[in-house]
């Protein structure tokens, strides 16, 4: 009997001594379970439920923690030594651009504290909320050397059968994201740039991994899964060859960037804000100069055409016509000749009423294109951007960066802070993912990082994939932030595209961008026909409200945005072959409604108009052509 009760009494003791604590969302939807032992030294893991109806089913099974800096680990070493009370996280706040003006950062948040074997402290906060999951490492401990902060061993666990949409790493983020239920590739690093899209497990849950709120003390991540297809360890960026540096160097105290999870049905994950939510707020103390809109763009059809002066105006006089507020002027406008310069370009938009964009090479990758390396230091960048101001110019989109090492995250943010502090606007090209700088420097108007139009320019390759993946970028790379894809072109470029001229319309109101450069060549607009050439003259950049009515990674989708009174709908057809789209009229509310309708004609390069009327509850079908699409307005 004695022998008995020792074995009980190790066993109770054994239960005892792993620490596992929950946190919830606010609508408890959402269930975080982080375990490590109380009394010994060992590994932290955490693992994500998802009520699905009545039940709690397990989405992302125990998944590893911890984070090494170069003078200490801080992994399988790990004792929990306490917890702060949960708390709730609920601040609104608006947005200039993005999917949503009127924002809402509403969590629960929880800090776990833990000591590694030398007794120094590492805490771990979550925060849970109705659509994800967000945490972050922070050292609380002060100095005043520099610690170097090297690596962690998060890693994300999925059951083998997790369905899987995901870009292979590339420091431009210009790839696409096919569908994969291995996670294998036939590139052998095994890295993937974020966001990365998961369905978990066969279950109707889908989860978007990435990371926000990067700072000028942080490098940005990726994922790696090397080791095991089915486990995704977050990665720092190796060192360059100007940048020996590994990770972070930095004082203390420190914390990491937020890791985010935005968790839930489809809709939940497009519709979510959750990378501006964990971002720091607004840092500028103005920002009524700031105005995003649609831009004429000579680059697409003209790849040198910002060397002509006649060549710019024709597209400062499209941007008039289409009453779009600004004409982005490219690369070699330094040596630009035809009847004038820069400074008579920029004047002869004044003149028109249109404002004027203009073009940077970061000066740190490609080094080729020009002007190339007048953003470098703060003294060059102060001279440019109030030369930039007196002119009269009103953003500036700079390219080719290298990588995303800390430096190059400094860098970003220092162009942000010092471009606002001349009321100039920004459009980062060649470059990282957004990561929240949109609400913390809200003159970032839009981010390349994306596999757009400019590609037909290229390679010939986008020419049979565009319709997926243009069908695919509103779950994966557009919900983190705003997309300067440069769509709806009608014309070709050096190669051509098989997407009907419906489905080009219809990316204006899919694809979200501060900035909607649109990039054909002036015939291309002007000889549309009425209707589709009225709706580009007026349709938003910005929006109120975003829903998904519908849709599947890289099969269609079907967006309806609002902006005021007004609502505007886009569905494209991702596949080689015709489907029909059905609009769900159940997000209305009670009021009659004129439904004005433009989508595939009899072929590919025409158009067909409805107007009906419908109501809350109504379901209205398009049929679409291959690699087809609508937009649609909806008025009371």
């Amino acid at each position: 009997m004695k022998c008995i009760s020792l074995i009980v009494c190790l066993f109770i003791s054994s239960i005892f001594s792993i620490n596992a604590q929950e946190i919830l969302s606010p609508n408890k939807k959402i269930k975080v379970i982080v375990t490590a032992d109380n009394t010994s030294f060992g590994q932290v893991y955490f693992k994500i439920l998802y009520k699905n109806k009545t039940e709690y089913v397990e989405v992302l099974p125990n998944s590893p923690m911890g984070i090494t800096r170069e003078d200490q680990q801080f992994t399988d070493n790990l004792k929990f030594i306490g917890e702060s009370q949960s708390k709730e996280v609920n601040q609104k706040y608006e947005m200039i651009s993005g999917k949503r003006k009127l924002c809402t950062n509403l969590g629960n948040e929880k800090t776990f504290q833990y000591v590694n074997s030398n007794n120094k402290p590492l805490n771990i906060v979550f925060r849970v909320y109705n659509d994800g999951v967000a945490f972050r490492y922070e050292f609380t401990d002060k100095t005043n050397s520099l610690v170097n902060v090297i690596d962690e061993t998060t890693t994300y666990v999925f059951p083998s059968n997790t369905n899987r949409w995901l870009q292979e790493f590339i420091d431009s983020y210009e790839g696409f994201f096919p569908f994969s239920d291995s996670g294998k590739t036939d590139n052998k690093k095994q890295e993937w740039g974020f966001p990365a899209l998961f369905k978990v497990n066969n279950n109707p849950v889908w989860m978007l991994i990435s990371e926000a709120n990067i700072t000028a003390n942080n490098c940005a991540a990726r994922l790696s899964n090397l080791k095991n297809p089915n486990e995704y360890k977050v990665t720092y960026p190796s060192p360059r060859d100007d940048f020996k540096q590994t990770g972070v160097k930095t004082t203390l105290p420190w914390n990491s960037q937020w890791h985010t999870l935005i968790i839930g049905e489809l809709s939940d994950v497009v519709e979510s804000t959750l990378i501006t939510d964990v971002s720091e707020p607004n840092q500028l103390k103005e920002t009524n100069w700031i105005k995003p809109g649609a831009v004429s763009w000579n680059y697409w059809a003209n790849n040198h055409g910002s060397k002509d002066y006649k060549k710019v105006a024709e597209y400062t006089d499209l941007a008039v016509v289409m009453k779009w507020p600004y004409t982005l002027i490219d690369w070699e406008w330094d040596v630009m000749s035809n009847g004038g310069n820069l400074v008579d370009a920029v004047n002869y938009a004044k003149s028109k009423g249109i404002k004027t964009l203009m073009w940077y090479n970061s000066g740190t990758s490609w080094l080729e294109p020009t002007p190339n390396d007048r953003m470098l230091t703060a003294e060059k960048r102060a001279k440019e951007l109030a030369w930039l101001k007196e002119i009269g110019v009103y953003g500036i989109k700079v390219d080719f960066f290298n990588g995303d090492q800390q430096d190059m995250m400094k860098y970003y943010i220092d162009i942000l802070k010092d471009a606002a502090k001349y009321q100039i606007m920004v459009n980062f090209h060649g470059a990282t993912a957004p990561r929240g700088w949109a609400r913390t420097y809200p003159n970032l108007m839009t981010t390349e990082a994306v596999y757009g139009a400019e590609w037909y320019n290229n390679k010939p390759t986008l020419t049979n994939k565009a319709a997926a993946h243009n069908a695919t970028l509103p779950f994966t790379r557009n919900v983190i932030g705003s997309m300067d894809y440069t769509p709806v072109t009608f014309s070709n470029s050096q190669h051509p595209h098989i997407t009907s001229y419906a489905h080009e319309l219809a990316l204006s109101v899919v694809f979200e961008s501060g900035f909607q450069h649109f990039a054909d060549r002036p015939e291309a607009y002007n000889n549309l026909p009425k209707e589709p050439k009225e709706f580009l003259k007026n349709v938003p950049v910005t929006w109120d409200e975003t829903k998904l009515l519908d849709g599947y990674p890289g099969e269609k989708v079907i967006m309806a945005r609002k902006k005021g009174n007004q609502r505007y709908l886009g569905g494209l057809n991702g596949k080689d072959e015709k489907q029909t789209l059905k609009i769900d009229f159940g997000f209305l509310d009670k009021a009659d409604y004129k439904l004005k309708l433009i989508k595939d004609g009899v072929n590919d390069k025409s158009f067909a108009v409805e107007v009906i009327k419908v109501k809350r509850g109504d379901v209205v079908n398009v049929e679409c052509l291959p690699r087809g699409g609508f937009v649609a307005v909806l008025e009371k």
